[in-house]
């Protein structure tokens, strides 16, 4: 049998979706806290370009290219500094456009959905309850942590207790990591340029890039 290809689509009746910056449009936030972090410790602001750039899993490589020190700040310190910061404006951050049509598109072509997130599972389940999409989703899974490790493992978890097929089966991103944990996995991934990556560094990954959510109604069909 030959190796499906990366943007091979065909087949595909479950989507494991990423939320942090795919479905939550928290760039600005994010941003933003990081650069209280860096300003407090007299370092140079990111702008929004720097931030596309350099931003990955984990998160304590980014901390480092940002220009933190771990010698003066021990990661676990940064980590829980920064998500103390970031859960002061998670409320303020929107859904990307489109986020509700495209979630009850899918619903009601049969598709099969859940949220695989590095996301904290306590605040995950309570964002997605409060922007009303939790009703979409079959499993919200999110980590035991705020360290951002990635979500390697919790993905495995999550393809078995959803008996979701790998061949059936497409995660929909916004990083590099989402194409990693896709890869693993063995299935297919389609990536969104409107998130926490540009678009330059995803479509290096080899699998399809959108520029936006709505795209993928066009692209994603059985």
């Amino acid at each position: 049998m030959n190796k499906r290809s990366k943007t091979d689509l065909n087949g595909i009746r479950n989507i494991i979706w990423d939320f942090n910056g795919t479905l939550l449009d928290d760039l600005q936030i994010c941003l933003d806290t990081i650069n209280q972090l860096l300003v407090k410790r007299n370092l140079e602001k990111l702008d929004k370009t720097r931030y596309l750039d350099i931003f990955t899993f984990p998160v304590k490589d980014y901390y480092a290219i940002a220009g933190i020190d771990f010698n003066r700040d021990p990661f676990e310190k940064i980590a829980i500094e920064y998500i103390d910061l970031y859960y002061e404006k998670a409320d303020d951050s929107p859904l990307h456009k489109g986020t509700h049509e495209v979630l009850a598109h899918f619903r009601e072509k049969g598709y099969r959905q859940i949220i695989l997130s590095a996301m904290e599972q306590g605040e995950l389940t309570r964002l997605t309850e409060k922007n009303d999409i939790a009703r979409y989703f079959d499993y919200i899974f999110g980590i035991s942590d705020h360290f951002g490790g990635g979500k390697l493992v919790l993905a495995e978890k999550a393809i078995v207790k959803s008996g979701f097929l790998p061949q059936q089966t497409c995660l929909v991103g916004d990083t590099l990591h989402d194409a990693e944990v896709a890869e693993t996995l063995g299935i297919s991934c389609i990536l969104i340029a409107d998130g926490h990556q540009s678009k330059e560094r995803l479509e290096k990954s080899g699998h399809t890039v959108l520029n936006n959510l709505k795209e993928l109604t066009e692209v994603l069909t059985r």
